[in-house]
């Protein structure tokens, strides 16, 4: 009988053991850098009460300066301070109990490929090509399904996952290049395993690893590699406020403040303004940026400080894994913006010549430049993002295009977008797009009409700031309907079988291909010039149906002109005298034509003109 009690007994504590079995699921960030500029990383370990044991490091230059506990007894959050000194190499982490190593862990600091400075971000000199992964080119077919991914393929759903890939770009960056653009914009490609509706990329469930169905890591890498061989930058697409509501944490997070309004459901009130309105109360504040942004994204807590610093090294530890020269930071006012303040801040210390692209979908330029590194707003509250969306002067060039020339309106809305530059510390820097993933292609916006979309895009190519065009703007892709998936759809040529090849050119209609030599045209013009890049812009009111606009600098000078009218019109060049004296000829590069008399110039019908100006 004794021996049946101790052999019950023994089970239980056996059984107990068992379960409370400390063992590490995740270390993130899993490697990190020798010779970075902060010196201080801090990792979360996640796995069954890990918070039970002691921590150690024995490697010279590391040093633990503190190990926190928080109220899930599965989190550790270690912090290590890396020397200057230290040289790149694999130490161990010890986990202990009553002095007894009970796990390890294998931490690399890895030695970096370029230093900080050598990080040079997308700038004026660039026009960038934004790409829907899922919808662009189909590289790989053997990674449309994969096991464990909850969402499997299906092309007959607009807003399934369609096959497109990491390795379909990278198989297409001799197009992209041949075409003149010179930096490319993927939306997001991190994991997302959501049930359904993943393939917009922005419901985040692991913030380390590369949607499998899109590729891993390696082939996300390797993508920039190809396009550093062209001269060519890769942007990610990056996302703060939200993550995915499958993602890993959620069925057991470090702390109850790790998600907002957990585990209710609050959507926020999208009353964007309230990060800039000195009248704002402190509900309308907390149901705007607390608030989740739909049902399946989670509203992260940026004031929590291990989640702030999860998102600050996450951000920095993709940059050097993958050798970014840019981030597109989406739905910019939502998270709190001390925090995001502190992001940019950090990460341009650790690269002084990157940029950032925020997403502050706003018509009010006062409300966008609020945002801008260098700003004095009233309140005082001070960023250090570099560059915004230019969504004011997207709207203005929309309108501006398709609507009748009167006092107020036609191309004088342009004119007057373009004067609230006053309001920008740096309006230059700004990102100018016709379209983007989330709104109705620039095609369908002026009426599908072709000449509409050119003279859009000669402006967007000549006007100050840094162009981005989207996937198939340059084959006149339209959509019959404003679903997301219509405006996403597939890129022909992209999938075994499309009749129509718009990397061949099969099947493209004559206007198709005319409208791919139009952007191939300006665009490699554009790489050469300076004066596109970094010049002056003066532009006069517009007159008579026609906006004339230069660019200019000390040894060149640009004139552009569009013409709205239905017939050739006769440009007077008179008005311009302050800036085209001196001037003699000059050559149109779209059409090549040399012009030898400036003082009256014949402008085509519904077109534009970009003018080399001669002495």
């Amino acid at each position: 009988m004794k021996n049946i009690v101790f052999l019950l007994l023994g089970m239980i504590f056996w059984q107990s053991a068992i379960s409370y079995e400390i063992k590490i699921e995740r270390i993130e960030p899993m490697f990190w850098w020798a010779e970075m500029k902060n010196p201080n990383l801090q990792l979360m370990v996640y796995g069954n009460q890990i918070a039970e044991t002691k921590v150690s490091v024995e490697y010279p230059g590391v040093q633990v300066k503190s190990v926190s506990t928080v109220e899930n007894p599965n989190y550790l959050f270690i912090d290590l301070e890396i020397s200057p000194k230290v040289k790149p190499g694999t130490f161990e982490i010890l986990f202990q109990q009553n002095k007894e190593t009970i796990e390890t862990y294998s931490y690399e600091l890895k030695q970096r490929e370029k230093s900080s400075a050598e990080r040079i971000g997308f700038n004026t000199s660039d026009v960038i090509y934004l790409i829907t992964p899922d919808r662009f080119v189909n590289g790989d077919p053997n990674n449309d399904e994969v096991e464990g991914m909850k969402e499997k393929i299906n092309m007959d759903n607009k807003t399934g996952r369609h096959g497109g890939d990491i390795r379909g770009i990278i198989n297409s960056l001799d197009y992209l290049q041949k075409l003149g653009f010179t930096a490319v914009w993927l939306n997001p490609v991190l994991e997302n395993n959501m049930t359904r509706s993943s393939y917009h990329g922005y419901s985040t469930t692991d913030f380390y690893k590369v949607d499998s169905r899109y590729g891993t890591n390696e082939e996300y890498k390797e993508l920039n590699k190809e396009l550093d061989k062209r001269g060519m930058k890769l942007i990610m697409d990056m996302i703060f406020n939200h993550c995915g509501s499958e993602h890993w944490w959620m069925e057991d997070m470090p702390m109850p403040d790790w998600i907002n309004h957990y585990p209710e459901y609050k959507q926020t009130s999208h009353r964007r303004t309230i990060n800039q309105d000195p009248h704002a109360s402190e509900a309308d504040i907390k149901a705007m940026v607390d608030g989740w942004f739909v049902r399946t994204m989670p509203d992260m807590n940026q004031r929590n400080p291990f989640m702030e610093t999860y998102l600050i090294q996450n951000s920095i530890w993709w940059i050097e894994y993958v050798g970014l020269e840019g981030i597109r930071q989406d739905t910019w006012p939502y998270p709190d913006k001390n925090m995001m303040a502190t992001w940019t801040k950090q990460v341009l210390e650790e690269y002084p010549n990157f940029n950032i692209v925020g997403e502050e979908w706003s018509m009010n330029p006062a409300i966008v430049s609020y945002w801008q590194k260098g700003k004095n707003n009233i309140d005082g509250y001070k960023c250090y993002l570099p560059s915004l969306m230019d969504f004011p002067l997207q709207n203005a060039v929309s309108e501006g295009l398709k609507n009748e020339e009167e006092w107020g309106k036609g191309l004088i809305q342009i004119y007057e977008s373009l004067a609230n530059d006053f309001l920008y510390p740096d309006p230059d820097n700004l990102v100018i797009f016709p379209d983007n993933h989330d709104m109705s292609r620039f095609y369908k916006q002026v009426g599908e009409d072709v000449d509409l979309l050119k003279m859009g895009l000669a402006y967007f190519l000549t006007t100050r700031g840094i162009p981005q065009i989207y996937y198939g703007t340059e084959i006149l892709m339209t959509h019959e309907g404003d679903h997301h998936g219509d405006i996403r759809a597939d890129y022909p040529g992209g999938w075994d079988g499309d009749k129509i090849n718009a990397f061949t050119g099969e099947g493209l209609t004559a206007q198709q291909k005319n409208m791919q030599k139009y952007c191939s045209t300006i665009q490699n013009w554009r790489k050469e010039k300076n004066v596109i890049h970094n010049g002056k812009l003066k532009h006069f009111s517009p007159e008579n149906g026609m906006y004339v606009y230069f660019r200019y600098n000390k040894n060149e000078t640009v004139m552009v002109v569009l013409n709205k009218n239905n017939s050739e019109a006769k440009l007077s060049t008179e008005r311009f005298a302050e800036i085209i004296d001196g001037y003699k000829s000059g050559k149109d590069i779209i059409s090549s034509k040399e012009i030898s008399n400036l003082q009256e110039i014949n402008i085509p019908a519904r077109s534009a003109m970009i003018i080399e100006l001669n002495k």
